[in-house]
C-alpha cells in the first residue's frame, strides 16, 4: 500500500483524481473532473512519466481504467503528460514499408472491424472524413453532404463527366457526385467490407449505370487519362512518405490533359512529418492505422507539383476535422452499450481513445486537414478552370 504519491505527482493540481487497485484514492487537485483507477500497482511508477502513448496502452490492456467524460479525460490526461514528459518534437519520423500485402492488410485491420459499428457514429452516407461545416452549426448529417458538394464544386463536375474516386470507402461521394452532378464515377478501395454495403447502397439508389466500385490498388489504375476528375478523399495517409511520389505520378495518368485532381486529406505540423503529441502518434500508428504516415502540405504539394500537376488551390479544413470528430466521438459514446456488442472490448477502448483523442489534436493544432486542388495543363499551358473562385460559393 502506497503512504503517498511518488514526488513527481505531488503538487500538481490538476482536476485529477488517482484511485488504486486498495481502494486508496489521491486528489491531485480540487474537484477532481477524472479519475484514473490503477488495476496494475506497476502502473504507480508509470504515472510519474506518463506519455499519451502509455496512457493510452494500459487504457486498452485494462491496466487502469478513466472515469469522466471521455473529453474530459483526453484533456486532463494530456495536461497531466505535458506536466511531466517533455515534448517530443524533436524525434526522427519514421518510415514505413508500403507494398501492396502490407497497405491491404493495414486497411483490412482498420476499416473491415465492422459495418454496424461504423453506422452507429458516422452520417447516414458513412463519409469517413472530415466534414465541411459553412457555419459550424450544422448536424453531422448535414455537414457530411455539405463536404460533397464542396468537393464536387472545387472539381467542377459537369453532366456525363468520368470521375475516379480514390478510397472511395461506403460509397457516399460516388453516389452523391453521380445523383447530383450527374457523372459517371469508378470508386476503388481495399477495404472488402466497404465494398459490399458500398455496392448494396448503389444498387438501392438505381446507380448502376453510373457508379462502377472495385476492390483495387491504387497502383494498378490504368494510365490512359481516361478520366475527367479525380479526387481521392482521406486515403493519401495510407500511402506512406516513400510512395508519395508514385501515388501522385498514378494520379496523373490517370486524368485527361485539363483534368483536376482533388486530394483531401490529414497533414502533419512539421515539414517532415516527425510526430508530435508526447506519443500520441505513436499509439494510433500501433493500434489504428498501422503503417499510416502523415506528410506536411508542402511535401505532397512538392510531389504533386513534380509530376507535372499545377496546384492551383489550397485549403485548411482542421478546425472542421475538430468539429467532425467531436461529433463521431460524441454519438459513439452516446451508443457505447449497443457498440460493445459489436466489437471486442479492447477494440472499443481503442476507438473512444481514438476519436476523441483526435478531435482535441485537431483543435490544438498537432496535425491538420488540407484539400488541395491541381490541374494537369494543355501541352501549352492552358487549362479550364474559371478565372475565379466565385462560382464555388454561389
Amino acid at each position: 500500500m502506497l503512504a503517498q504519491l511518488p514526488p513527481a505527482l505531488q503538487n500538481l493540481q490538476l482536476p485529477l483524481r488517482l484511485r488504486l487497485w486498495d481502494g486508496h484514492e489521491f486528489n491531485l487537485g480540487p474537484e477532481p473532473s477524472v479519475t484514473i483507477v490503477v488495476k496494475d500497482p506497476v502502473m504507480v511508477t508509470q504515472l510519474t512519466h506518463p506519455t499519451l502513448n502509455s496512457l493510452g496502452t494500459a487504457f486498452v490492456e485494462g491496466k487502469l481504467e478513466l472515469e469522466g467524460s471521455i473529453t474530459e479525460v483526453i484533456r486532463v490526461c494530456d495536461e497531466l503528460s505535458h506536466a511531466l514528459v517533455e515534448d517530443d518534437d524533436d524525434k526522427h519520423p519514421v518510415r514505413s514499408i508500403h507494398d501492396k500485402a502490407t497497405d491491404a492488410a493495414a486497411i483490412s485491420y482498420h476499416y473491415d472491424l465492422s459495418n454496424e459499428f461504423y453506422q452507429l457514429w458516422l452520417d447516414r452516407d458513412m463519409a469517413y472524413s472530415c466534414g465541411y461545416f459553412e457555419t459550424g452549426s450544422e448536424s453531422l448529417d448535414q455537414a457530411q453532404q455539405d463536404k460533397f458538394r464542396h468537393l464536387c464544386r472545387k472539381l467542377r463536375l459537369q453532366p456525363g463527366e468520368y470521375l475516379l474516386d480514390v478510397g472511395c470507402g461506403w460509397g457516399g461521394l460516388a453516389r452523391y457526385a453521380a445523383r447530383e452532378f450527374g457523372v459517371k464515377v469508378l470508386g476503388i478501395t481495399l477495404s472488402k467490407e466497404q465494398l459490399a454495403l458500398a455496392k448494396e447502397r448503389v444498387i438501392a439508389e438505381g446507380l448502376e449505370d453510373q457508379v462502377e466500385l472495385k476492390l483495387l490498388d491504387y497502383r494498378d489504375l490504368p494510365q490512359d487519362g481516361r478520366f475527367d476528375k479525380v479526387v481521392s478523399v482521406g486515403m493519401f495517409e495510407h500511402v506512406g512518405h516513400a510512395n508519395l511520389a508514385q501515388y501522385c505520378k498514378t494520379l496523373f495518368g490517370a486524368v485527361r490533359e485539363g483534368g483536376l485532381v482533388l486530394n483531401h486529406g490529414i497533414t502533419a505540423k512539421h515539414t517532415d512529418g516527425r510526430p508530435v503529441g508526447r506519443g500520441a502518434g505513436e499509439f494510433i500508428e500501433r493500434y489504428v492505422f498501422p503503417n499510416g504516415e502523415l506528410p506536411h502540405l508542402v511535401m505532397i504539394s512538392a510531389e504533386i507539383s513534380e509530376v507535372g500537376l499545377e496546384v492551383v488551390d489550397v485549403e485548411s479544413l482542421r478546425l472542421h476535422y475538430a468539429r467532425t470528430l467531436d461529433h463521431w466521438s460524441e454519438r459513439l459514446e452516446d451508443n457505447l452499450e449497443t457498440a460493445a456488442k459489436l466489437v471486442p472490448e479492447q477494440a472499443l477502448r481503442i476507438w473512444r481513445l481514438y476519436l476523441a483523442g483526435c478531435a482535441y489534436a485537431f483543435a490544438r493544432g498537432w496535425i491538420n486537414l488540407h484539400q488541395i486542388l491541381a490541374v494537369k495543363p494543355h501541352a501549352d499551358g492552358s487549362h479550364e478552370l474559371p478565372w475565379t473562385r466565385e462560382d464555388l460559393y454561389r
